[in-house]
């Protein structure tokens, strides 16, 4: 899925420096920045750039709370609080959002989170946060959804035996319209293999793919299989009937290219 999406970006002009790691910036003539680099095999680049964007992620900022002072422990590498339902190895302290422990690091699900857990503490709710199928979307040029499992992941977990993996190279009537490349636009459903073949994950490249998503992971919520996909009637013409159509299987061989209605 990432390898389509960087394939439309590079097909429109970004050019991508794969496995290099900066090493130093300083400013060149006509405000401009030059950047060194260093390659996987060691080798010194470098080149000018107008701009130089920073995306390395987010860290927890645990260190200085002196948690260990209170018993509340820690991951020793990135430092997120280790919780269970939030609550850290001290039951009065909470945790919620980016700082947890293998947890989603998305703003809706540490709001949800949050209030789940208030709830719990003042309203004596007994709800508590559900993290799996959690969907999201990376808004590049070509939009990429997905909710639950990865294909990777699924077969870590089950065995790719045990897997039936629907795809499908689709084309947008938006994209018919202009004549627009439709080669990165693709579906990709990682269903159990067992009778009805509960989907448990759901992926997509393609215009609106968020917009998409969102009502799907409603779906899976409510436990989606192959069976009810092929008895929902798609809203033509939508990107989102592509979904409703899967039917060719990875292990079938078969060319999962869609050409007609």
């Amino acid at each position: 899925m990432a390898q389509l999406v960087t394939g439309n970006m590079a097909v429109k002009g970004t050019k991508f420096l794969w496995k290099c790691l900066p090493v130093h910036v300083e400013k060149a003539d006509r405000s401009q920045l030059r950047v060194k680099w260093k390659t996987e095999e060691g080798k010194t680049c470098d080149d000018v750039f107008d701009t130089v964007l920073f995306a390395v992620g987010r860290q927890a900022q645990t260190s200085r709370l002196n948690l260990d002072k209170v018993g509340v422990k820690t991951h020793p590498d990135s430092h997120k609080v280790l919780a269970t339902n939030e609550q850290s190895s001290v039951s009065h302290i909470y945790a919620i959002g980016d700082v947890l422990q293998g947890k989603p690091e998305l703003t809706p699900v540490a709001i949800k989170a949050g209030k789940l857990l208030a709830r719990r503490l003042f309203e004596n709710s007994k709800k508590q946060m559900d993290y799996e199928n959690v969907a999201t979307t990376v808004f590049t040029p070509l939009e990429y959804a997905s909710v639950g499992l990865s294909e990777e992941k699924a077969v870590e977990k089950h065995g790719i035996q045990n897997l039936e993996i629907y795809h499908a190279f689709y084309k947008p009537l938006q994209y018919t319209l202009a004549e627009r490349d439709a080669s990165q636009c693709y579906l990709k459903a990682v269903c159990l293999r067992e009778h009805p073949q509960k989907v448990i994950g759901l992926h997509m490249t393609g215009p609106h793919a968020g917009e998409v998503m969102q009502g799907f992971s409603a779906a899976l919520k409510c436990g989606l299989n192959i069976e009810l996909l092929e008895q929902t009637v798609g809203i033509h013409p939508t990107v989102a009937e592509e979904v409703v159509k899967l039917n060719i299987s990875k292990r079938s061989g078969e060319d999962p290219t869609v050409t007609g209605c």
